[in-house]
This record gives structure tokens, C-alpha cells and sequence, in this order.
């Protein structure tokens, strides 16, 4: 056996060892409790259906055996003692659990949940690097530049929750480091190009006269070199507020003599504008450092949650509202007063929800939640023969309704609910003419009052019907599966394996309708069930073509039926009326809205454990009328905002 083989089977046999070990040590008395007790019933009642070879739902009850893994995946547990308690699970052919049975099932598994949840938990934020959308405002809010970092770094990936911030995605490699140095020099030759905001930075430093004298008679009688003390000093007054500001925070002593010694070595090798270039040098080091490109925070030994300092406080809230750094009015707050304090941090969020950058929250969470930011993909395209008007202007400027209007909702209108509907939207006389709305002219995007009430709120908007749509016709099931998922936040069941495709259950070269072919196509007894709750939400959207306009219907003159039955029992005609469907699920859309706004607003996947603080933002909305401000403020008061947890791995 060849030595790297050896030294990779040496390498697995103790990982298994050490993941045994580990198992081993948590095993608790709840745990052998829970294998005694709880176990048998979902092996007798629930594993038939949901288990490795027929995992029904995505569930396999084979796998659980410690009490965490129920903790971990609490969500689900809650559904289904709803669906134990209600008689809905086990299905009605299975055999019925005793009374014994489900009370044993219900208080057990309802107790882990309750202690879990009194068991106090920020989550797990790992160190990550800054989004390509991060870096690229950190740089223009500290330089001033603006670097294509579509075109010098590869697409960040998306993160299990849709959004490009996740720290479990985001890490360093040797390539993205290389990329790194080139965009560091980009930037700071760009920087020191522009002599206004350089020399706002960088203190003009000229060799006093006499000093080359000076530093003769120094060295000669002490052997001490001064003769780059002045530009030392003029160095250290320019660089390290700028490093504070990369680094969103105050420099250590060592950091600050690593940064002037570094200086000082560029200084002496440097042959021409010696000064220049050493600080050039060293804006390039503070560039490709980790305080610089990792968002980390201190990780001390601690058993338990703590509060994060408040650099770090000023760090989430600035990049969670403007994917930037703090600004000085930030940083000084932070450094002077409390930012833990309600009244304080309170300030803070309204004075940023007011600044121009939010529109950068607004783009980014609103075309990533809604899915939207698919039009700006290289790949992405409609046909071209059915759809010659469809180019990347037009593209661009539907992805541009859906960020402006989100941030009008956000900082205007204040209210969540105009997401779903109103009677207003954004347009340029492009986008106007392709909604068949006059009287809007030029190229400026604005707010435009409707008279119609088929376009207010997102389900109207092109790039969210675009984006729903295929390549060359619409498609009710995508369109459906969008408003269950991103509106809503109930996803429909995968569909089973060898579904046949869409055209398949096209047996005649007739024209048929798409509600005609749907009909086919949901005739399978495997597919009806998860069709009965997409397929009326997505017919709902039929009047809108594969890229968003109106139609009354399909080409040929084939009848248009844009009306559906919920599995409620629910009737609507047409958008309008689904709108006020979707309306009456306030609380839906207010978890939803919940879960995306945490996810996103720190890095990370939402787990159980944030259940009493999605239900508190979930009760905020509901409660406030869908207020922005009381939502973001809470949002950021929360206790996941503000505190965390120390890495197990770290300490």
C-alpha cells in the first residue's frame, strides 16, 4: 500500500475512533431514556413510512437515537405532535396509537423541546470572510472605489438559506487569496490616483530641513537611526485610522508597531517617493489581513452565551443595513457609550435606516428572498423567438422594481403588508411600456401610482413572474412553489422519483391550456396531493405571461382560467382576489418574513432554538401592524443579534 494511502486510512480509522468517543460521552440517562421509552413508539406507529429505503417527507426515524437529534430538528417535532394530537398522523389505514401511547409520545417529546428551548442559545456565528458584496462596499465606503469584484472574484455560493452571507460558505482558499492581492492593489492605486480623497487620508509628509544632519550627529554618537522618524510618525497618523476602519475596530499596540515596522522596511528599500510608496505598501497589507477580509469575533472560554462587544455589535448592525463597515458615527457610539442599550442601539438602527446605503440591504435581501437576482445570471435567458423584447435592460430594471420597492417599503411606507399589496410599484418608461402603463417618460426609475390593482405588491412584478416562469411558456407549479415558499414559508413535499415531466402527459398534438396539461400531468395519484396546494396559487398568476405582462389569454385563442380552490376550500378569480387570500395569512407571512429577515441578518441558517425569537418578531408584525421600524428594531435587540457562543472547536 502506497504511504498516502496508509496515512489516509490511519487519518479515517481515528476520526471514527474519536466521532465513537464522542458519542459515547453524550450518551445521558435522557438519552437511554428516550431509546427505552419514545423509540419504540415512532418504530411501532411512524418508521414503516419514514424510514432509510422509504424516507416519505425527507423523514427517517431509523436515525434517531440521542435527544438532540430531536432538539436539532425540533420544527418537524413540532408539526408532527400537531398531526399526533389532531389524529391526522398515523394516516388513517395505519393502526391508531393507545391513549397511553400518545400521551407518552406527546409529553416526552414536547419536554425535550420546552427544557431545549429554556436552555438559552444565540447559535453557532463561525468566522467568515466578507460576501463579494461586502468587500465591494467596504472598499467604496473606505477608498472611495468602486472594483468590479463580479469580474475578479468567482460567484460566492448561496448558503441553505438563499443568501449569499452565510458563514458557512464563505471561507479563504489559495485562489480567492490570489484574487485578493490583485484587488488590493487595484484598489489602493485606484485610491492613491484620486488626490482629493488620498490626501484626506494620507497626512503630505516632507523631510524637515536639517533633519539629514540631525540624524548624522544621532547615530554617530548614540549609533541609534532616525532618519525615518518623521515619516514614521506622519505614517502612523495616516494608516492607522485606516486600519481601524478595516478592521472595525482599535488597533492592539503589537498591531500598530507590526503595521509602522513594516512601513519603515518599504521605507529604506524604496528608491523614489519613498514616503508614498511605503504607505501604499502597508494599506496593501491591512487589505489582504485576516482582521480585514474575516469578520471574526473574539471566542473566550465560556460555557455559556455571552454579549458580544460592542465593535462587534456595531459590526453585525452595519453589515446586516448597509453590507458595509461602521462609519465614524457608528464606531465612535460604540467606543463612548453602551450600543447594548436599547434606547442607544435604537438610535443607531433609525439614523442608518435613514441613510442612503440601506438601499444595499434592501437589494440585497429582497432580490435573494424573492429569488429575483436570477435575472442578473449569465445563464438565465428566455427564448429568444417567443421573446425578442426580453434583453438585459429590460432584466435589469425588473430586478430594480423589486430592490426599490422593497426599500420604499422599508423606509417610507413602513409597512410589511405593501409587500403583498398596494397600488404603487417603481418604473421607468421601459418597464411602463411593458406593463402597458402611459404617461410615465425617461429612463429615471420613480414611483408611479397604479390604477390597477393587479400590479401592487410583489406577485405582480416581472421579475418575480419572469424568474417563475420557463424558458418558453409559464408554469403554475414553479409559480405556485414560489408563493408556498417565499411568501408563505410552507414548501411542498419533494416530488417522488420517475414524475414525468410536464409534457409527457401530453398525449395529442392538440392545443391544449396549461391548466388542461396540468390537469394531465396531477392525474398521477403520486403527484395530486402536493399539486392540490401549488397548482390554484399558480393558476391565480395566469394572466401574467413568461415575462410579466397582462394577457386575457393564451396564444391561439385558447380560454384563459385564472381561478383556483384552496385546499382550504377557498375560491378567488385572478390576481387580485388571490392577493387578498394570501392577505388573510398574516401570521404565515409574518414567520416567513421572521425567519428570512434572522437568517440573513446574521450569516447563518435558522435552528430550533430560535423559536421564541421568531415568534417574538413573528407577534412584533402582527401586533404593529407590520411595522418596519418596531420589526428591525426588535430584530436587532434580539437576543441571537446580540449575544453568542463560544466555537467548541476554538476553545
Amino acid at each position: 500500500m502506497a504511504p498516502q494511502s496508509l496515512l489516509v486510512y490511519v487519518y479515517t480509522f481515528c476520526l471514527l475512533i474519536l466521532s465513537s468517543v464522542s458519542l459515547l460521552r453524550a450518551d445521558t440517562d435522557e438519552d437511554r431514556r428516550f431509546r427505552r421509552v419514545v423509540k419504540p413508539i415512532l418504530v411501532k406507529h411512524c418508521q414503516s413510512c419514514h424510514n432509510a429505503l422509504d424516507k416519505k417527507a425527507g423523514i427517517n426515524f431509523e436515525d434517531y437515537v440521542w435527544v438532540h437529534q430531536v432538539v436539532r430538528n425540533g420544527n418537524m417535532f413540532i408539526k408532527l405532535m400537531e398531526e399526533v394530537e389532531t389524529g391526522k398522523m398515523p394516516p388513517k389505514h395505519k393502526p391508531r396509537l393507545s391513549v397511553e401511547e400518545k400521551d407518552t409520545l406527546i409529553t416526552y417529546i414536547n419536554r425535550y423541546l420546552e427544557e431545549a428551548l429554556n436552555d438559552a442559545d444565540p447559535g453557532l456565528i463561525p468566522p467568515r470572510r466578507l460576501s463579494n458584496r461586502e468587500y465591494k462596499f467596504t472598499i467604496l465606503d473606505m477608498m472611495g472605489v468602486h472594483l468590479p469584484v463580479d469580474s475578479i472574484f468567482p460567484a460566492d455560493p448561496s448558503g441553505g438559506a438563499g443568501f449569499d452571507n452565510q458563514g458557512g460558505t464563505l471561507f479563504l482558499n489559495t485562489l480567492l487569496m490570489e484574487k485578493y492581492y490583485d484587488a488590493a492593489e487595484m484598489a489602493v492605486n485606484a485610491f492613491a490616483s484620486d488626490k482629493e480623497r488620498w490626501n484626506q487620508q494620507v497626512i503630505p509628509f516632507h523631510q524637515p530641513i536639517g533633519h539629514g544632519v540631525r540624524s548624522w550627529w544621532v547615530k554617530l554618537w548614540t549609533g541609534k537611526d532616525i532618519s525615518d522618524q518623521p515619516a514614521a510618525e506622519a505614517a502612523r497618523a495616516s494608516l492607522i485610522p485606516f486600519a481601524t476602519k478595516a478592521y472595525r475596530r482599535f488597533l492592539t499596540t503589537d498591531e500598530e508597531e507590526r503595521l509602522i515596522s513594516f512601513f519603515r522596511e518599504v521605507y529604506h528599500g524604496a528608491t523614489e517617493n519613498r514616503y508614498e510608496t511605503a504607505v501604499k505598501e502597508v494599506m496593501k497589507m491591512i487589505l489582504i489581513s485576516h482582521q480585514f477580509l474575516l469578520r471574526t469575533e473574539t471566542d473566550p472560554i465560556s460555557s455559556g452565551p455571552y454579549e458580544i462587544t460592542n465593535f462587534e455589535l456595531a459590526t453585525r448592525l452595519s453589515y446586516f443595513l448597509w453590507s458595509s463597515l461602521p462609519d465614524e458615527t457608528l464606531l465612535e457610539v460604540a467606543y463612548r457609550q453602551n450600543l447594548h442599550d436599547p434606547e442607544v442601539l435604537t438610535g443607531q438602527v433609525m439614523r442608518m435606516l435613514r441613510d442612503p446605503r440601506s438601499a444595499r440591504m434592501a437589494e440585497s435581501f429582497a432580490t435573494q428572498w424573492l429569488e429575483t437576482s436570477k435575472l442578473l445570471d449569465p445563464g438565465f435567458g428566455m427564448d429568444p423567438d417567443m421573446f425578442p423584447e426580453f434583453d438585459p435592460v429590460l432584466s435589469k430594471l425588473m430586478n430594480q422594481e423589486v430592490s426599490m420597492y422593497f426599500h420604499y417599503v422599508l423606509t417610507e411606507s413602513k409597512n410589511f403588508l405593501d409587500l403583498l399589496d398596494s397600488d404603487y410599484t417603481f418604473l421607468n418608461e421601459k418597464l411602463a411600456e411593458h406593463y402597458c402603463i402611459d404617461q410615465v417618460r425617461g429612463e429615471e426609475m420613480r414611483k408611479v401610482v397604479l390604477n390597477d390593482r393587479a400590479r401592487g405588491g410583489v406577485t405582480g412584478m416581472a421579475a418575480v413572474l419572469t424568474t417563475t416562469s420557463l424558458p418558453h411558456r409559464t408554469s403554475p407549479v414553479l409559480r405556485g412553489k414560489w408563493v408556498l415558499e417565499q411568501i408563505l414559508g410552507t414548501p411542498a413535499k419533494p416530488p417522488p422519483p420517475n414524475v414525468p415531466e410536464l409534457e409527457a402527459a401530453k398525449k395529442t398534438g392538440d392545443e391544449l391550456s396549461v391548466r388542461q396539461l396540468m390537469a394531465l400531468h396531477s392525474s398521477d395519484p403520486a403527484c395530486s396531493s402536493c399539486h392540490q396546494e401549488m397548482d390554484p396559487l399558480g393558476f391565480g398568476l395566469e394572466n401574467y405571461d413568461p415575462i410579466g405582462r397582462w394577457r386575457a389569454d393564451y396564444s391561439g385563442g385558447v380560454t384563459l382560467d385564472a381561478s383556483g380552490v384552496l385546499k382550504s376550500g377557498e375560491t378567488f378569480n385572478g390576481p387580485v382576489e388571490l392577493k387578498q387570500i394570501l392577505l388573510k395569512d398574516k401570521k404565515l407571512f409574518a414567520k416567513n418574513l421572521s425567519e428570512k429577515m434572522i437568517s440573513f441578518s446574521l450569516g447563518r441558517g435558522i435552528q430550533f432554538k430560535d423559536k421564541r425569537t421568531i415568534d417574538h418578531l413573528t407577534e412584533t408584525l402582527l401586533t404593529t401592524d407590520f411595522n418596519t421600524e418596531a420589526f428591525i428594531r426588535e430584530l436587532v435587540l434580539s437576543f441571537p443579534f446580540r449575544y453568542k457562543i463560544s466555537d467548541p472547536i476554538e476553545t
